[in-house]
């Protein structure tokens, strides 16, 4: 299962989403990646271990107050670099990091071809990504409204979690059949896939629940639904230490890969298992068919 670190607050937001991305390589992945906000919109990624990523980053200027990490388990597309996440939009401001699948991917890729778009890379997840970016062009509106009328079209699961340049000081996120846990500290919040991640600096959270967005600032964090109806954030304190949130409440890591295994067989099928038409399309193998 892919996963997803956010920050932004006064701290350099790299350490954390870096220290964040290890955290979360016992759910498995095949590339990571970060977006951060530092005089401009910047996008780092690499296949390979979070190690190959750091490496790669060693003298690079990473200073920013806000960004989002990404481990990705490959589901459309090839494990690579182009296909890892963070994704940048056509015209270069917006960064999406995405857990799930887009179901109706190829109709919005299809629309969004006639429309000019060009795609870097073979994702679901940059067709969501520039489609939110057409709505917004198209519709003179702001992110946040253009992530509500995008999400009133997707057919699928996802947790989304996006960078506007234009925006700096604001993190947008959205979900839908994916966790999502939010970290409340002193004037800073964190997003991640859960919250083991989170702990070290806070062990206030909000857990974000299906067709919720998310809009948070340094100082503020604000919940509404896909109606622009404000919900009111439930803040629960965590009372378990980090390694126990890591093993799931087991007694080892086995123990909990064992358990795991009826959901992570979900998830592999998640978007290639048609029941209504008893079809399974397995992308990745048909392609690699005769090479």
């Amino acid at each position: 299962m892919c996963g997803i670190v956010a920050y932004i607050g006064p701290t350099e937001a790299y350490p954390i989403i870096l220290k964040g991305l290890k955290r979360l390589e016992y759910r498995g992945y095949d590339s990571s990646g970060v977006a951060l906000l530092n005089d401009g919109l910047k996008v780092y990624k690499k296949k390979g271990k979070v190690a190959e990523l750091e490496e790669s980053l060693i003298g690079v200027n990473l200073h920013a107050h806000a960004g989002i990490g990404h481990t990705r388990w490959a589901t459309h597309g090839e494990p690579s670099d182009r296909n890892a996440h963070p994704h940048q939009s056509a015209n270069g401001k917006l960064a999406m990091i995405h857990n799930g699948i887009i179901e109706n991917y190829t109709q919005l890729k299809n629309e969004l071809q006639k429309k000019g778009y060009v795609f870097k890379s073979d994702t679901d997840t940059e067709v969501l990504l520039n489609f939110i970016e057409d709505i917004q062009k198209n519709n003179q509106c702001g992110l946040e409204e253009a992530v509500r009328i995008a999400l009133r079209r997707v057919v699928g699961a996802y947790v989304i979690v996006l960078l506007d340049e234009d925006n700096p000081d604001t993190i947008i996120a959205a979900r839908k059949g994916s966790p999502l846990v939010i970290g409340v500290g002193k004037g800073e919040h964190f997003l991640a896939s859960d919250a083991s991640p989170i702990i070290e600096y806070t062990k206030e959270v909000v857990y974000v629940n299906d067709y919720e967005l998310a809009i948070l600032k340094s100082d503020e964090l604000i919940l509404k639904n896909l109606g622009n109806e404000k919900i009111t954030p439930f803040i629960q304190k965590l009372d378990v230490e980090l390694a126990a949130i890591e093993k799931g409440g087991y007694d080892h890591f086995m123990l909990k890969e064992i358990f795991e295994q009826p959901d992570t067989i979900f998830d592999c099928l998640r978007g290639r298992l048609d029941v209504n038409n008893a079809t399974i399309t397995m992308a990745g193998v048909q392609n690699n068919i005769g090479h």
